[in-house]
């Protein structure tokens, strides 16, 4: 896989007035929770998020923390944490909202307290939530109310519209679809945002795609590419895929391994968590 070397495009219409609805009703937001999936801590930072929010602060929330080689997503997130605000959560364990309205009124305390020697007390902060598509945030925000406020799902594009969502007397949330850009000038990003469903299968063939993820686990995660599919090398894919095929039954007539039923058991595997302790981005490539 090489790094800048194919221009992919993808950019459905709903993404482009998403972008707009957002810059309509910024003015609106005291504060923006960016969702980041921590599998992919620099792939599914939005680039152009200034554009969007402007000066708004912003809390990079990373998400599916679970799923992450923690060691490798580490080294981003304590280089994140020298310029922003960060936080990260498992999704699957409950989330302490006191930890998310403290650091919101500690960073808001100067606008707060401006605001009272004006005579205005504000009572609710309002939180723009954005995150590239399958990213969490969905969940997140259901973590947040303890309440299914939101659709999950593993497609992107699951949310369609702006939505507005009362957490308690303090926090009201605004939900947004998942936002991505124009285009992947890195391949590799476009790469791992097909790995992990933030853009949808057609736009990268989903062989290519499972292929990658294989390449991947050979590369830093050998142990777990012996221990979920019996594969220790990858010189030959039709080698892979028969191995893969023949440990999980894939077998076709005429004794040939099933292609399409391997190409979909290890995306499905990514996309449904069953892989796990994985961090597709790599530090040392910068962020």
């Amino acid at each position: 896989m090489n790094d800048n070397k194919t221009n992919i495009n993808w950019y459905p219409g709903h993404m482009a007035k998403a972008k707009r609805l957002i810059k309509e009703n910024i003015s609106l937001i005291d504060i923006v929770f960016n969702v980041v999936d921590s599998r992919i801590p620099k792939s599914s930072i939005i680039p152009d998020l200034n554009d969007l929010v402007g000066n708004k602060p912003v809390i990079y929330i990373f998400t599916k923390y679970d799923l992450c080689d923690k060691n490798e997503t580490d080294k981003f997130i304590n280089e994140y944490k020298k310029t922003k605000y960060v936080l990260n959560y498992d999704l699957n364990k409950n989330i302490n909202i006191n930890e998310i309205t403290s650091l919101c009124n500690n960073i808001l305390k100067d606008k707060i307290d401006s605001l009272k020697a004006k005579g205005i007390n504000k009572n609710k902060i309002k939180c723009l939530v954005i995150g590239v598509p399958n990213a969490g945030k969905s969940t997140l925000i259901n973590k947040i109310t303890g309440r299914n406020s939101q659709k999950t799902g593993n497609m992107p594009g699951v949310t369609k519209s702006l939505n507005w969502i009362r957490i308690n007397d303090t926090l009201e949330l605004l939900d947004s679809p998942g936002v991505l850009w124009p285009k992947f000038s890195d391949e590799r990003a476009a790469f791992n945002l097909a790995s992990t469903t933030a853009i949808k299968e057609e736009v990268i063939p989903k062989d290519k795609v499972a292929c990658y993820i294989l390449e991947i686990l050979y590369k830093y995660y050998p142990d777990i590419l012996k221990e979920k599919y019996n594969v220790t090398d990858i010189e030959d894919f039709d080698e892979v895929y028969t191995t893969i095929a023949k440990k999980r039954g894939f077998i076709m007539k005429g004794n040939e391994p099933d292609y399409d039923r391997v190409t979909n058991l290890v995306l499905n595997d990514i996309k449904q968590g069953k892989v796990s302790g994985i961090t597709l981005d790599r530090y040392k490539d910068g962020i």
